[in-house]
């Protein structure tokens, strides 16, 4: 039995190599693509640590190379989710009553076995099924991933460490408990982190979790789950389930012991499953925890003080990395007068000098976008674009989906700063862009601050100390992480933890220990050495 206070790894943030040319990385990720795409995968669910293949298949093909089949998943029905609910809960006692340090153990393990033996087949899956070059799968499914387990457990060490204080003859504690039912998490296509952390953050705090992957990121999703599970991690505890929402939905909301909901998507999603929770609250054994990361349309400001290089430099990377599908992608931007010719020169540079291709030519900065419907999607605002009187596409706006869903890095200049592009969520390789007179900067200010419904991520360039603190305190509530001459992209945990709020989420900040604290339900105990033996205080006695 263990009887020491343990002290877990030092952390520190997972480091990326350089994969240049020749370097033996590099022949080991183009290897592993090639294995990943030598023989189709059939990706099971997993249900109680049974492997559960069904009837109904869904295909999966690389968004940047339609012709080519990675293989198919097998999706549930009703009485499959029943099921995985029903493993989660037996699973349950035993793994809430499993010591703190043996669950840190199993996470810990599992990052170390990510950035070793799985390196070269996170990496693989990743860039195949959800279109991200090496610099972008390695920071999300390797770096991003590997920082989330081993600071969670860092972080988990610190809740439990936090105890209240005692008085003579009384011992004070808390007992950071599981939440009473199982957890159901619903991860995104876009990071493989996240569709990590959410269910693994529940589960490692002792609850145990019915995971819906996107069914985009299925062919990633599968490699996190063997890991888990070389990790160590006993069945049940987290239950991989793929199939329809409505149907999965329909079991798990109406279930009496769903506890808790860690989301990251949509916000039209969201606020409907919040709404469905609600409605249902008189079925459920505890209130739910409802956690949720959504949508963003974040911005760029930059005063005249700024350097146009830097502002040019910053909406390069943010908008049209991973062709603009990051919850923090800069997807408008705020540039006066004065800064605007230098600032473009510099941006159709870089915008020029941009490849778009496959995963596998290194050289391609852009590939495809995730899927038809968002293709599709895009496009459409490309059209409105070019229809527009109050928009002027300065560069891009092509798109072709007859080998991938490839859509061209695009700028739209913008006559009316509450334009559509300006407001609404594109998710996509689009920046838009518009310009202001200088004098007007305090004006624009309270424009980005009430442009859309998002509040999830934002950046200012300004180089006087004044015009920063100013421009920050009229933005105090436009974001959840804000950016100072930086892009509003590449939040690192235990860094910047992520999070907004509005329309883009409960704020609850993934990558730090305020979104473990959900997950959790405290008890407090007290309890008397010396308990008195005499209802009457001393305060009781009569002056007679």
């Amino acid at each position: 039995m263990s009887n020491g206070f343990f002290t877990v790894p030092t952390v520190i943030n997972e480091g990326t190599p350089a994969y240049l040319k020749g370097s033996q990385e590099r022949k080991n990720i183009l290897a592993a693509i090639k294995k990943a795409k030598s023989k189709p995968a059939s990706i099971p669910m997993t249900i109680g640590g049974k492997k559960v293949h069904t009837k109904n298949k869904f295909t999966m093909r690389p968004p940047h190379e339609l012709k080519h089949t990675l293989g198919t998943f097998s999706q549930g029905n009703k009485k499959d989710f029943q099921k995985a609910i029903d493993a989660a809960l037996a699973a349950k006692e035993s793994w809430a009553a499993m010591a703190w340090e043996d669950r840190a153990a199993i996470f810990l393990k599992a990052a170390d076995l990510l950035t070793g033996p799985y390196r070269d087949r996170m990496n693989a899956a990743t860039m195949l099924c959800q279109s991200k070059n090496i610099y972008q799968a390695e920071v999300d499914s390797i770096a991003e991933m590997a920082d989330f387990l081993r600071f969670n457990v860092h972080f988990m060490t610190e809740i439990y460490k936090e105890q209240p204080i005692n008085t003579p003859g009384v011992w004070n504690r808390i007992n950071y408990r599981p939440l009473e039912g199982f957890v159901f998490a619903i991860t995104p296509f876009n990071f493989t982190a996240i569709a990590a952390n959410l269910p693994s953050a529940p589960a490692m705090l002792g609850n145990t979790v019915v995971w819906k992957p996107a069914d985009s990121q299925v062919f990633s999703a599968a490699v996190i789950m063997d890991i888990f599970e070389e990790a160590g991690l006993p069945d049940g505890v987290i239950n991989m389930v793929m199939g329809s929402g409505p149907d999965m939905g329909d079991v798990i909301f109406k279930h009496r012991d769903f506890a808790g909901l860690h989301f990251t998507g949509s916000t039209g999603v969201f606020k409907h499953l919040w709404k469905t929770i609600g409605q249902n609250i008189d079925i459920y054994k505890t209130y739910p925890k409802i956690v949720g990361e959504t949508g963003g349309k974040d911005f760029v400001v930059a005063h005249s003080s700024a350097n146009p290089k830097m502002v040019a430099t910053a909406l390069t990377r943010a908008a049209f990395e991973f062709q603009g599908q990051k919850c923090s992608a800069a997807s408008r931007a705020y540039i006066p007068k004065s800064l605007w010719k230098k600032t473009w020169k510099y941006l159709k540079a870089d915008i020029e000098s941009i490849k778009m291709g496959t995963v596998e030519d290194f050289g391609n900065y852009v590939n495809a976008v995730i899927d038809e419907k968002s293709f599709d999607n895009i496009a459409t605002y490309l059209k409105g674009a070019k229809k527009s009187k109050d928009a002027d596409i300065l560069i891009g706006g092509g798109f072709d989906k007859s080998e991938g869903y490839f859509i061209e890095p695009t700028v739209i200049q913008v006559k009316d700063p509450m334009y559509k592009t300006m407001c609404e969520e594109i998710f996509g390789p689009v920046l838009s862009v518009y310009v202001y007179d200088d004098k007007d900067f305090d004006k624009i200010l309270h424009i980005v601050d009430n442009t859309s419904e998002y509040a999830l991520t934002g950046s200012i360039f300004a180089k006087s100390r004044d015009v920063i603190n100013h421009a920050s305190h009229i933005l105090r509530n436009a974001t959840g992480n804000f950016y100072i001459n930086d892009k509003p992209t590449g939040s690192v945990v235990g860094q910047q933890p992520f999070g907004g709020s509005r329309g883009s989420g409960t704020n609850d900040k993934a990558g730090s220990k305020l979104n473990l604290l959900r997950w959790l339900s405290p008890q407090t105990i007290k309890e008397s050495f010396a308990a008195p033996k005499d209802y009457r205080y001393p305060w009781c006695e009569s002056e007679d």
